[in-house]
């Protein structure tokens, strides 16, 4: 007589998890097991795991047929992570485990030949995706727990073996349980006094991060670009609970979270100008894996010596900028990752890239092709531009001191939680995020303030996103200083920034 059992387990799709409810049939035919439902190479070889795994358990593998259904049967089922769910549902199908307390939880995790239970990848969005399934049992690899306990409304458990697994459904074990995990907070960020001079670049800084604008920093080497950039991180606020979980989901899928606890610094991705499309955009076969963009969601991506990028990778940032988010197109399906990031560009100004702009030896043709890999839409979409000098000196020690990281990310605060109030009702966050549609009818500011951006799209300087930009870098300006809205001096000043740094 063939026993049925029902389990649980989940499968990724991009950085979402989806249920998927095993059935085991245990007898009634020849000896042997078939997997049906899409399953890949590596859940196909799951079988020798397994049955290593029980027999090492003390367990007898049930010498007859054992059919196993992975539902929805359309989802292709890949990896491993299925091993020890279909494990358990095989004892329970064979009469050996509780069918009943099995039908009510989750099992993740891959199983060693001698039944140890290894760490999966993407833990995080499956404990998500069965807590909003309505299930609210999970066992996972005790190296996974930390993160899979950043989840409220579910009871989790660790297991190390899957002897340990066994025994907990008979009641016989006892199984750890994560504990409490503190946010983690900027404690350490770069200072942004530490920068020399640069009074201009410093405060296309500010500008950025209270307003979540992208930025070109263009100068010599040894000015300050890269430590500059790396500061803004400490002028960000930290992320919402939200926010954070949605980060830590997109590390758990690249395997980068590695049980560390919930954090709420804003990312800051910096991939290296050798960097392929696929490590920036996200790829690989079957479905493609997040790339460097997805990372650096709800953060920073920044790209040092930017014109050294090849200029169609670069190119395929203008999607995400626009929207968000990547999609990806692979054998095996669709995902979609979010990517709402700022980017942070820095650039030489040439090949050779003197201390003195006047010390260049680059032909005038060399000199353009070099930033001309920024191609034109892509720089239209960047809305600040900084020059930085050359550093002549090492400051007056009698003189001012530098604004501090603390002192400019109180300005910064203060500006998003204006921008913040005054989108709410819209769901927009920050001023970039703002459609130009709606800053140039529902806000729309009064012709004498906005004449300086007419004027130059009627000469052909501006495009029409170009002055959108300028509208939302504006707004940004007008939020730092206080005022309810832009005045001419706040576009007048957007209109520097966008030039200010152009080739």
């Amino acid at each position: 007589m063939a026993g049925l059992a029902r389990g649980w387990s989940v499968a990724l799709h991009g950085v979402e998890g989806v249920p998927i409810e095993i059935e085991a049939l245990v007898g009634g035919g020849i000896p042997g097991v078939q997997i049906v439902g899409l399953p890949d190479a590596a859940l196909q070889e799951s079988v020798h795991r397994m049955r290593s795994a029980i027999m090492s358990a003390g367990k007898e593998w049930p010498s007859v047929r054992i059919l196993l259904a992975l539902s929805p049967a359309t989802l292709r089922k890949a990896g491993s992570r299925f091993d020890l769910a279909l494990a358990v549902s095989v004892l329970a199908g064979a009469g050996l485990v509780d069918r009943e307390r099995v039908a009510q939880t989750v099992l993740l995790g891959e199983l060693a030949l001698d039944g140890r239970v290894r760490p999966v990848r993407g833990v995080l969005p499956s404990v998500l995706a069965a807590r909003d399934a309505g299930l609210r049992r999970i066992v996972v690899p005790v190296a996974t727990l930390a993160e899979a306990g950043l989840v409220d409304g579910v009871e989790v458990f660790g297991a190390e073996t899957l002897p340990q697994v066994l025994g907990w459904f008979a009641g016989e074990q006892v199984l750890e349980r994560p504990g409490e995990l503190p946010a983690v907070h900027a404690t350490n960020v770069p200072e942004l006094a530490d920068v020399v001079g640069q009074p201009d670049a410093r405060r296309a800084l500010e500008v950025a991060a209270a307003g979540g604008h992208h930025l070109l920093l263009v100068g010599p080497p040894g000015t300050g670009k890269t430590m500059l950039a790396r500061r803004i991180v400490g002028l960000l606020p930290a992320l919402t609970r939200d926010q954070a979980l949605q980060l830590a989901s997109i590390r758990s899928v690249v395997g980068a979270l590695q049980g560390d606890p919930l954090s709420t610094v804003a990312p800051f991705e910096a991939p290296h100008h050798s960097s392929s499309m696929a490590s920036l955009l996200g790829g690989g076969s079957g479905l493609a894996r997040p790339g460097a963009v997805s990372m650096a969601h709800r953060g920073v991506l920044f790209l040092d010596e930017c014109a050294e990028f090849a200029p169609h990778v670069l190119d395929a940032l203008r999607t995400p900028l626009e929207e968000g988010e990547v999609r990806l197109a692979r054998t095996e399906g669709t995902v979609r990752y979010p990517a709402r990031f700022q980017l942070v560009l820095a650039a030489n100004p040439c090949p050779c890239a003197p201390t003195r702009d006047q010390d260049c030896v680059c032909k005038s043709l060399e000199r353009r092709r070099y930033l001309g890999r920024l191609s034109g839409p892509l720089l239209d979409r960047v809305d600040l531009r900084a020059r930085m000098a050359p550093v002549t000196g090492f400051g007056d020690p009698g003189g001012e001191a530098a604004e501090s990281t603390q002192t400019v990310r109180a300005r910064v605060i203060a500006a998003r939680e204006a921008a913040g109030a005054r989108w709410a009702e819209h769901g927009w966050r920050t001023n970039a995020e703002v459609p130009g549609p709606a800053l140039r009818a529902e806000f729309a500011l009064p012709r004498a303030v906005v004449r300086p951006l007419e004027q130059r799209m009627r000469a052909g300087e501006l495009s029409a996103r170009g002055a959108d930009r300028a509208l939302r870098v504006a707004w940004t300006l007008a939020d730092l200083s206080g005022s309810d809205r832009p005045h001419r001096e706040d576009v007048d000043n957007a209109l520097f920034f966008r030039e200010r740094g152009a080739a």
